[in-house]
């Protein structure tokens, strides 16, 4: 029997796994980091409850009920979408829904060029957090931007290195290490990537990678 969860005192939003319509399996890894980033852009609003990945991610390629999806992680909002990466241009489409009621509070659609992918998150971090909180003011949105990595490539290999992470594998972290080191290469001072390589190499001796 599945326990449910009572909704927290503040608001509480879980982002569902996105769809990746490129039609290429291995761009997969892109679909779920965009994801990661929207997840993390989100929880730096404190007056919001924001589910980590790990659970969210348990729905990953499963037919799911909003409702469902709702009690069973104890938020009111659920965001789902998709990422279609493409021609050099991504497209993400989301809708979020009250997971209470299963009414649909917000959806579009937003597409640029992938040298504009940054611009991209944010356009829909600042949506959604605002369908939420209509009276959120511009600055606090501002306050909770991170600086971006100089080089999109090394973007590219942070977003491959994540789900290799999360296999919790000998495989995946020797391949999680080598991607962020091919990062930093790039971009030295890419903090998130710096931050991911320290995790990994903290989980060496554990899988003999010593």
């Amino acid at each position: 029997m599945v326990n449910l969860l009572a909704l927290p005192d503040k608001p509480s939003i879980a982002v569902l796994p996105f769809e990746n319509m490129s039609g290429d399996p291995e761009q997969e890894y892109f679909a779920d980091g965009m994801v990661e980033e929207i997840i993390t852009a989100l929880s730096r609003f404190k007056w919001l409850f924001v589910i980590a990945r790990n659970s969210s991610f348990t729905f990953k390629g499963k037919a799911v009920d909003i409702k469902e999806v709702g009690r069973r992680l104890g938020v009111r909002y659920v965001l789902e979408g998709s990422v279609r990466k493409a021609s050099g241009k991504v497209r993400i489409t989301g809708q979020l829904i009250d997971a209470v009621t299963g009414a649909h509070i917000w959806a579009d659609r937003f597409e640029r060029d992938l040298t504009d992918v940054f611009a991209l998150q944010d356009e829909v971090t600042v949506a959604v957090v605002s369908a939420i909180q209509p009276k959120l003011l511009q600055t606090e949105i501002a306050m909770a931007t991170r600086r971006r990595p100089e080089n999109l490539t090394a973007y590219d290999f942070y977003l491959r290195a994540m789900p290799q992470f999360y296999l919790t594998t000998r495989e995946g972290l020797a391949e999680a290490i080598r991607l962020a080191h091919r990062a930093l290469e790039l971009d030295p001072r890419f903090g998130f990537v710096a931050a991911l390589a320290g995790v990994c190499h903290t989980h060496k001796r554990p899988f003999g990678l010593c």
